[in-house]
């Protein structure tokens, strides 16, 4: 069906195993290592020299991938396809249980994170609607992989959560214009916003609320901008123990992408 042939880029590693985690691609409910799957392909044509130097062009390393951006998603797309091909011959495809997957875009260089950008949630909060966006960051050292715990720490008792739409950034961006946002756009996933609510209201800024270590999940995987249809209409939920608790989407953004990008 349409969901299984849509690329999406994982972040991997065998289970019982300390080595590094590595680019994947989900294939159905399997996950295929993605740099052995256009490795393959240079072999079929005879492109050995090509081989030599692929650890520049597609790395293993998820943070080096995402770093080279848009090439890299390209060599991606031509190895997802080999790779949905040739499945039933190829020997670096595991079961879903085999594997362990890691926060998709471990070591990003920035976090740009908006706050009270929904309508709903800013009544939620009790705050007024934003003249303009309000940011904040997150360290690298915030972020979790989808299968991992979130770690609270005993200096809050109001750890909350909050579903976003995460946007990966995927070609040195500066001073971009609003028309041409999407171009620098490498893919979308799903972060949680945890957030330590008594602590984040202690002063204006927010930062220590937010960026606590090891609480906010993002993936499981990053889709890449062709498969999705429109980003301006997107649902987002969050469900805890299974009971709805949060349901809405992107187009009730206050200030909605390609703004956003700009800003």
């Amino acid at each position: 069906n349409k969901e299984s042939k849509r690329m999406k880029l994982v972040s991997y590693r065998l289970k019982n195993s300390e080595t590094a985690y590595r680019m994947g691609v989900m294939v159905g409910d399997k996950v295929a290592d993605l740099q052995e799957g256009y490795r393959a392909i240079l072999f079929s044509k005879q492109q050995i020299e090509e081989v030599n130097t692929l650890h520049e062009k597609l790395p293993a390393d998820p943070g080096a991938f995402y770093h080279i951006g848009q090439p890299a998603i390209d060599k991606a797309h031509d190895a997802f396809q080999y790779i949905t091909e040739y499945q039933d011959q190829l020997p670096f495809i595991y079961e879903r249980e085999q594997v362990r997957l890691g926060t998709p875009v471990p070591q990003p260089r920035k976090i740009i994170c908006i706050g009270r950008n929904y309508v709903e949630h800013a009544a939620e909060m009790e705050s007024d609607i934003p003249e303009f966006p309000v940011l904040f960051t997150k360290y690298a050292t915030t972020l979790l992989g989808p299968e991992d715990d979130i770690e609270k720490t005993p200096l809050t008792e109001k750890l909350d959560y909050e579903v976003e739409l995460t946007l990966v950034i995927g070609k040195t961006a500066k001073e971009v214009k609003k028309e041409n946002a999407y171009d620098y756009i490498g893919g979308y996933t799903i972060g949680n916003d945890t957030t330590a609510r008594d602590i984040q209201k202690r002063t204006v800024q927010w930062l220590q609320g937010k960026a606590i270590d090891r609480t906010s999940p993002i993936g499981p995987w990053v889709v890449t901008p062709d498969e999705i249809k429109d980003p301006a209409n997107l649902n987002v939920r969050t469900y805890v123990n299974g009971e709805k608790r949060q349901d809405s989407n992107t187009s009730k953004l206050i200030f909605d992408i390609p703004f956003l990008i700009e800003f």
